[in-house]
């Protein structure tokens, strides 16, 4: 056979076998794929021994940890475009730096006291974070706090980039981590509407939110609700998830409760300039989308620091003064809420490539 047949020949063979792993690798996540109900019930993971508030101010604190994985060393070949191939980016941070950037929130943690956090981007068996239980060693650090769980990242493998099948992102095992002083006395996920069409709907994150109730010595009972929207959308799946939000947060402030929501929105507050902290030149065609001026009635407030952004981009690694930021993490809370104070905290984002919000409030009688 001549050399030309012979190339053509195992060439064909190699483009079967890449199609047939494409079909397989399909297959299998059509059929492992994640299909929470709207609304489910959260096992408490850890347990508080304080059941009711009495003390009508508290602080919070709201943290994207990243899953220990966008430290400022790393960049990720997904928000590059990187779907075939990682053009030369991070699929996942060595070892080395999952260990440091959870050490660092850790850090956080036992530095920053607060009555509830908020995390986002939590891994518990993930391969992308060497399959450590960072929900675990968090309630581990906050012991005596109450924690649950809420997943929305669950895949047996994610088989990103396509083209470097042997170094794929793998299985995912991620949610929202919620820790607090008080007992809830229910908590609840609750599936965020709206879905990617197939097959990416399959390897994306199903959007949530957690619900944990607290009732107070005076009656009331306090709401406080850890999400995290859509990131990589159109805006569709976001209006859709915010739509939502709206009524429930409503109907739980017409029953006179406290409504207090952190987390990661994936969009900047009402009137807030995605480009306050950079130029946007320097953004290289990101922008953001704000949540409506009107999405909520008068007195519903949204807290945060305008001087501290909480966002940064992935597209390379972090460099303070070059790489764009934004500030999409925050939090809203009922009008019977009183903030006190709400602090950006400034880590250069060493961590994570979200920084830490915290918040005191004042629940008014």
């Amino acid at each position: 056979m001549k050399p030309i047949m012979l190339i053509l020949k195992y060439f064909g063979i190699a483009v079967l076998l890449f199609l047939l792993y494409v079909v397989i690798a399909l297959i299998h996540g059509t059929l492992t794929d994640f299909k929470p109900d709207e609304v489910t019930k959260l096992e408490l993971d850890t347990s508080s021994s304080e059941q009711t508030i009495s003390d009508n101010t508290l602080t919070f604190a709201n943290w994207n940890v990243g899953y220990s994985g966008l430290g400022a060393e790393s960049n990720f070949f997904y928000d590059s475009g990187g779907f075939l191939t990682s053009k030369g980016k991070m699929i996942r941070a060595p070892r080395k730096n999952v260990d440091k950037n959870l050490a660092g929130a850790l850090d956080f943690i036992k530095n920053n006291k607060a009555d509830f956090y908020l995390f986002q981007e939590v891994d518990r068996k993930s391969k992308r974070s060497y399959k450590i239980n960072a929900h675990a060693k968090y309630a581990a650090q906050l012991g005596g706090y109450a924690s649950t769980f809420s997943i929305n990242y669950k895949s047996a493998r994610v088989p990103l980039p396509v083209l470097e099948f042997w170094r794929v992102m793998g299985k995912m095992d991620s949610g929202l981590g919620t820790y607090s002083r008080f007992q809830p006395t229910e908590a609840m996920r609750y599936q965020l509407p709206g879905e990617y069409p197939w097959p990416d709907r399959i390897f994306h994150l199903d959007r949530c939110f957690s619900a944990h109730r607290y009732p107070t010595t005076w009656g009331q009972e306090l709401v406080v609700i850890n999400t995290h929207n859509s990131a990589y959308d159109d805006g569709t799946l976001k209006a859709q998830q915010m739509a939502y939000l709206k009524d429930y947060v409503e109907a739980e402030y017409n029953k006179n409760n406290y409504v207090i929501v952190g987390g990661d929105w994936n969009q900047c507050p009402p009137g807030f300039k995605y480009d306050s902290f950079a130029s946007a030149e320097s953004a290289d065609g990101y922008t953001q989308v704000n949540i409506a001026d009107d999405y909520l009635p008068a007195g519903w407030r949204w807290a945060y620091d305008k001087n501290i952004p909480t966002n940064r981009k992935l597209t390379n690694t972090y460099k303070k003064g070059d790489t764009f930021t934004t500030l999409i993490d925050f939090y809203l809370v009922s009008p019977n809420v009183e903030v006190l104070e709400v602090k950006g905290i400034d880590q250069d984002f060493q961590f994570s490539d979200h920084q830490p919000v915290m918040m005191k409030v004042k629940l008014r009688e």
